[in-house]
């Protein structure tokens, strides 16, 4: 059975449309909001709200790790526009995912990011896209786990959870072929990003569980520029399935 399976979508609605041909089923493991677009500033959910050039700036200031700075003149943007930012932020989502969901190839299997809003989802899903985080389905004869979001950052992100929730999505799923998750295990060469020159979070509890039930394959995202996209870590394949929102090409797998 061959599968594809994407990550870090951002927004890139016409690739997706793509992305399941030749497939017989997609796994789209999160990230599918495009928040901030680093590569076009008039992009995403905050340039739609507030312009290219303000935005600009917002990166600048994050680029160089510059994080009060940045959240102090992201309030500042919030307070020069009028109602409630979580409405504003929910209604650009929701006309994101409205694309995005339609565009998504059929049947596919799908988990969460961590700048997604999973409350945002269900109306969207069903009719050929099933979600999971936590639980497991079996496709060509392979049992395979889904863990959705990312871990506590000083980033704030939308779908951040506890280290100790975390991994107890990662004991609920058990042991699987292939664990599919958002984010890497915490190795330092998966989860290092070689152009933001900076670590990203990793999982402590996937490490573990590859450790224990070694699965055929760990497959995951988030990490845009990884210092290295594959690792093998005794009878399990790390893989950085890639970053889609820039390439458009799916990684594909045979079940």
């Amino acid at each position: 059975m061959r599968v594809h399976v994407v990550s870090d979508v951002h927004g890139n609605v016409a690739a997706l449309s793509r992305a399941g041909d030749g497939a017989e089923a997609l796994l789209c493991l999160g990230d599918l909001l495009a928040f901030v677009d680093y590569a076009d500033p008039g992009g995403g959910i905050m340039g739609e709200l507030f312009g290219a050039t303000a935005i600009a700036r917002f990166i600048e200031l994050r680029t160089e790790q510059r994080f009060d700075e940045a959240r102090a003149f992201s309030r500042s943007l919030w307070q020069q526009r009028e109602g409630e930012p979580r409405l504003a932020v929910e209604d650009a989502a929701r006309r994101q995912y409205e694309r995005l969901f339609a565009a998504m190839p059929r049947p596919a299997y799908a988990t969460y990011g961590n700048v997604d809003l999973p409350a945002l989802w269900g109306p969207f899903t069903g009719d050929g896209v099933k979600v999971l985080d936590g639980q497991t389905v079996t496709l060509g004869g392979r049992r395979i786990g889904f863990v959705g979001g990312g871990l506590r950052t000083r980033y704030n992100t939308p779908y951040e959870r506890s280290d100790e929730e975390y991994a107890a999505q990662v004991a609920a799923v058990g042991a699987v072929d292939v664990l599919c998750c958002h984010i890497p295990p915490a190795v330092p060469e998966l989860t290092y990003d070689v152009v933001s020159r900076r670590f990203e979070r990793g999982s402590e509890a996937t490490l573990q569980a590859i450790h224990d039930t070694q699965p055929a394959f760990v497959l995951f995202g988030h990490v845009h520029q990884p210092l290295q996209r594959r690792l093998r870590i005794g009878r399990t394949e790390c893989i950085n399935v890639g970053h889609f929102r820039a390439s458009g090409v799916p990684y594909v797998l045979d079940l």
